[in-house]
């Protein structure tokens, strides 16, 4: 029974005879009467409209002489409403004949509650219905009438096309509070002109202006007050978008930009009276934004994030005792719910509800949550609404906010039948600490990162200033502020710019605080930033990279390391962003297979891929070489790999792809005209020389590949597929296949650059040559250029039989003798052009490769010995790499051991410093002094080749 005190009866004395003087015809009895005059001392929103409306509300409020209040039907709001509506032909009126409705309903509605003589759910009902009555028929009154102004929306079919509203939030769930807002987006089935005899409109034009109308009709405050404050902050782009959008640009703003909180709000959102066929293709819409396919946990970190930033408002706002947004609070309960809802709703449809009750009873029902701890939570959680809907009817406004002021404590103690305020307080502290509890369990504590972080978070903050910026730096111990702020700012402003999705946007806030405590703990950090964001901002709209980094700190460790140590590993990284998987177990980062095992390593990244797939196949070609070739970096910058080892994987990396590619290559032609005679995927008649680099097993990071293809079939005849075609066909296709192969360039970039110049007659010759065809032309038509390249030729490809082949003509070609001056001058003669050509001109740099003394020098020394004394020592025919072959010239007595050893230390030194400026992104251009290592160079050069001059340089 409702018990006012002494003191709310006292205060609320004045609206008692204020109501008095204006319903002296009252019918009610004395009990009725004395009830009404203690809901007056609780509820001054009752007390105001029965003043307003003592006719409409007081008359029909009780059950005949009864104290049982008088309720509408649920289901019949809608034909008031419509009925109230039908006569009237201004705004102005629907207007006061909407509030008029509205307040005595809620009146109504509030006595019931407040004398428990309706369920919580009964009244949630109610609440829902009146929203979706005065939606639905205001929008039909207003629609009749602007149909009559601007003729009528009409698909191709000639159908009307209605105004969709969709309704969010509690109203999208039933589940509306007493004094809720109602969160709406208005959409429109398609693009076109309205058809009539007014003023024909734009569709986009046409229901903009009915939703103006719409909302002015339910949220325009009068002198009547308000129907239902209308909230349109939920739509796409939020308060900047606009007001109403076709279906198609709301589909693809929720594919493409749609936010961790829009997610949340989708689970409950619903058409208002729409036809099924709208409520169908709306939910075919939107569900795959809401529900993932997968077991999606990233739900969790959105709605932590969530909660955090709502905590951290309430705070700023000073909020406190709030039992909606507090801890423990409404939200959380929902939260819990939608948490579930989000992860594994996408493959459990039972939990695709607006309902809260419906969700938690199939959690139960999944074992997701345990009985007994569901039925608590919705206890306490009815709990909470029962006093958040008293907290509003004390004066129909719209607050969770549990009273400070003695008034408002009494009034809701009398309501609640609590003795004192404190009692009601222990009992509200306990339920929401259950609550809290709860919520913890499901999405966790603030993690110490968020701890660690939150001075560097601010940082990422909209709206903070230079200044402020710049003090929480030198704060941090950074020695240039202004260096490392600036590209702060910068990318904060570019990120806002580009979507990449709710998930992203909530992962990259979480992860540039970690990243900038990275940066600003290292010697540079200006430098390392710049590198870590040319990563970041290549991978800033692909979520789940984001999303690792944010999360696993090995990952984020292991990228600062290799990004400080090479500019080049994070040109690779931003290219490549696929790369970032293999930070995620440093251990494996820094396993290399044998260079014996690539080959296999290789065919487990393709073993999945069906042979059919060629475009994935060439994605997953690239992504291996390029992933393999990071290991290979991070083994070298960390000393695990020395410098000869690492050209070694480099090359064997090579070799293993060219084998696959060739195999890929066969694959798909031979399927398309079948294969030569006698040959087979195992044996393909097919051989691939390596020439310079790869020939000499001194492959580079970033080295290109020059090849020559050779075959031994018999070009006689055609293949034996059903489009038969010649086999010299067939091979001039099963080489052009392979260049594609390594060229095209996909999403993952291309395989190998390829050059295929060192064949015989150059671009002038064929793309294959036959065996016979390759020994002829060396032997006869070779230049000296193309011998000296021989020497650092070798089979890569091909059955061994057609290997030891080539090797045989290469060793015959290479032995034979050769007339000493005419070999020393074509040789000189050459090395003058090429460094004529390449050599870079700066006087303060040595080009490692070009300059006098380089590499190319100790290149051009090898060759010499080999075609100046191969046919007198074959032995010299066995290597293609420059330092056994410069061992075995010494062994030989071709070279002194002094000059020898000068060559190889060079040699190696050149090639360490090559690798570590190719990591640095760098030109072969050294600055430290080299002079000693080239003037041993020049010293052999001169006794080999005559004389060369050179001024050394005077770098340090």
């Amino acid at each position: 029974m409702l018990t006012p005190g002494k003191e709310l009866l006292k205060e609320s004395e004045a609206a008692w005879q204020r109501y008095q003087d204006v319903a002296s015809g009252s019918l009610l009895n004395n009990e009725q009467q004395q009830l009404l005059r203690s809901l007056f001392a609780v509820s001054p929103f009752i007390g105001r409209v029965a003043e307003s409306y003592p006719e409409q509300l007081v008359t029909e409020l009780f059950v005949a002489s009864k104290t049982a209040i008088q309720l509408p039907d649920v289901s019949g709001y809608e034909a008031h409403i419509a009925e109230a509506l039908e006569p009237l032909n201004s705004e102005e009126d629907a207007k006061k004949c909407l509030r008029q409705l509205r307040h005595c309903w809620m009146a109504k509605l509030a006595t019931a509650d407040i004398l428990q003589q309706l369920s919580l759910k009964e009244s949630l009902a109610h609440y829902s219905a009146i929203a979706d009555a005065a939606i639905s028929e205001s929008l039909s009154w207003l629609f009749d009438r602007y149909i009559n102004r601007h003729g009528k929306p009409l698909d191709a079919g000639g159908n009307l096309l209605p105004l969709l509203i969709i309704g969010m939030g509690k109203l999208g769930g039933r589940e509306l509070n007493f004094s809720s807002d109602i969160d709406l987006i208005f959409a429109f089935p398609e693009q076109g002109e309205t058809q009539g005899p007014g003023r024909n409109l734009e569709h986009g034009v046409f229901y903009k202006r009915l939703a103006q109308s719409l909302i002015g009709l339910l949220d325009e405050t009068t002198a009547d007050g308000q129907v239902f404050r209308v909230d349109m902050r939920l739509r796409p782009f939020g308060q900047s978008g606009p007001l109403v959008t076709s279906v198609n640009a709301l589909e693809h703003y929720y594919q493409e930009q749609g936010r961790d909180w829009e997610r949340y709000a989708m689970v409950k959102a619903r058409m208002i009276g729409a036809d099924e066929q709208y409520q169908q293709a709306f939910q075919q819409l939107i569900r795959p934004f809401v529900y993932r396919r997968y077991i999606d946990f990233g739900a969790i970190e959105a709605l932590r994030k969530m909660k955090l930033l709502i905590t951290q408002e309430t705070r700023r706002q000073g909020v406190k005792n709030n039992i909606k947004l507090g801890a423990g609070g409404i939200r959380e309960v929902e939260f819990i719910v939608q948490a579930h809802q989000l992860i594994r709703g996408g493959q459990e449809k039972s939990l695709q509800t607006r309902s809260v009750y419906k969700a938690m009873n199939e959690l139960t029902e999944l074992d997701l949550i345990g009985q007994k701890q569901a039925s608590q939570l919705l206890d306490d959680y009815e709990y909470l609404r029962v006093i958040e809907h008293r907290l509003q009817q004390i004066d129909d406004q719209q607050t969770q906010q549990l009273p400070s002021d003695e008034l408002g404590r009494a009034r809701l103690c009398a309501m609640l039948d609590e003795p004192n305020w404190q009692e009601l307080q222990d009992k509200i502290d306990q339920c929401m600490a259950r609550i809290h509890s709860e919520f913890r369990q499901v999405v966790g504590a603030e993690s110490e990162d968020d701890e660690d972080e939150q001075s560097l978070q601010v940082l990422w903050q909209d709206m903070l200033d230079d200044d402020a910026a710049i003090e929480i730096l030198e704060s941090e111990g950074v020695n240039e502020p202004q260096a490392l702020w600036t590209p702060i700012k910068n990318f904060r402003q570019e990120s806002r710019r580009r979507s990449s999705g709710p998930r992203g946007r909530a992962a990259l806030a979480r992860l540039m605080p970690m990243m900038l405590r990275h940066a600003i703990q290292h010697q540079h950090p200006e430098r390392l930033l710049e590198r870590l964001l040319s990563i970041i901002k290549a991978v800033m709209s692909r979520t789940a990279y984001i999303e690792l980094l944010a999360e696993n700190p090995g990952a984020r460790e292991q990228l600062c390391k290799l990004c400080m140590a090479s500019p080049w590993i994070s040109e690779q990284l931003a290219l490549h962003p696929i790369l970032l998987d293999e930070l995620i177990d440093p251990q494996q980062l820094y396993s290399l297979p044998e260079s014996k095992d690539y080959a296999s390593v290789l065919r487990e990244y393709l073993l999945r891929i069906p042979e059919q797939d060629l475009e994935t196949q060439m994605d997953a070609l690239r992504q291996a070489k390029q992933a393999l070739q990071l290991k290979i970096a991070a083994a070298d910058i960390s000393g695990v790999l020395e410098l000869m080892n690492v050209s070694d994987h480099l090359s064997a990396l090579a070799e293993a792809i060219i084998a696959e590619v060739v195999g890929l290559a066969w694959h798909h032609l031979t399927q398309k005209h079948g294969k030569p005679e006698g040959t087979s995927v195992d044996n393909t008649g097919f051989a691939v020389l390596g020439y310079g680099k790869l020939g000499g097993q001194e492959l580079g990071y970033g080295s290109d590949l020059d090849l020559v293809f050779v075959t031994d079939a018999n070009y006689q005849g055609q293949t034996d597929g059903q489009r038969p075609i010649e086999v010299q066909q067939f091979y001039l296709r099963l080489a052009q296949r392979i260049l594609h192969l390594f060229t095209t360039r996909t999403v993952a970039g291309i395989l190998y650059d390829v050059d295929l110049r060192l064949r015989p007659s150059g671009q002038a010759g064929l793309l294959v040559t036959q065996v016979s065809s390759f020994a002829r032309y060396l032997r006869d038509d070779a230049w000296t250029w193309e011998l000296q390249a021989l020497v650092r030729a070798r089979p890569v490809f091909g059955v061994p039989a057609l290997r030891e082949t080539i090797m045989d003509i290469r060793r015959s070609i290479l032995s034979q003798p050769r007339n000493e001056q005419e070999l020393r001058k074509s040789i000189v003669e050459m090395r003058e052009k090429m460094r004529e050509h390449l050599a870079q001109r700066n006087s303060s740099m040595f080009d490692l490769k070009q300059d006098a003394g380089g590499i190319a020098d100790i290149e051009f020394i090898t060759q010499y010995i080999v075609l100046r004394h191969a046919h007198n020592h074959p032995e010299l025919c066995q290597y293609s790499d420059n330092v056994r072959l410069l061992t075995e010239a010494q062994q030989l007595h071709l070279l002194s051991e002094v000059n020898a050893q000068n060559l190889i230390n060079a040699f190696q030194i050149f090639r360490c410093e090559s690798h570590a400026l190719a990591l640095q992104g760098e030109q072969l251009l050294e600055k430290h002094n080299l002079d000693t290592e080239r003037q041993a160079v020049i010293r052999c050069w001169n006794k080999l080749l005559g004389d060369t001059e050179i001024e050394p340089t005077d770098n340090n």
